[in-house]
């Protein structure tokens, strides 16, 4: 179990980190975006081992990158700014 949450921590940080260096202009701080992805990828293997009682590791780091990855979308900003139109038109 020690092993798959040390795994499942480091995947998260790899996952942030890659995120924050890729998409930089549309995430918040650094600071926040680390911690994210290794919080989502801790519930999500969590989650997994839950579900599936100690199953495979291959299918809880799995898990784990899917509730990272969904966790660190919730940061992402929009692109450009949104265009509204007028309400007088």
């Amino acid at each position: 179990m020690l092993l798959e949450a040390l795994s499942s921590a480091i995947l998260g940080l790899a996952l942030a980190w890659a995120a924050a260096r890729r998409l930089s202009h549309r995430l918040p701080a650094r600071a926040l975006v680390l911690p994210t992805g290794v919080a989502g990828a801790l519930f999500g293997a969590f989650l997994m081992n839950t579900a599936l009682d100690a199953g495979n590791l291959l299918t809880i780091l799995f898990g784990a990158a899917i509730v990272s990855v969904a966790s660190l979308s919730l940061l992402l900003r929009p692109a450009g700014r949104l265009r509204r139109r007028s309400a007088t038109a």
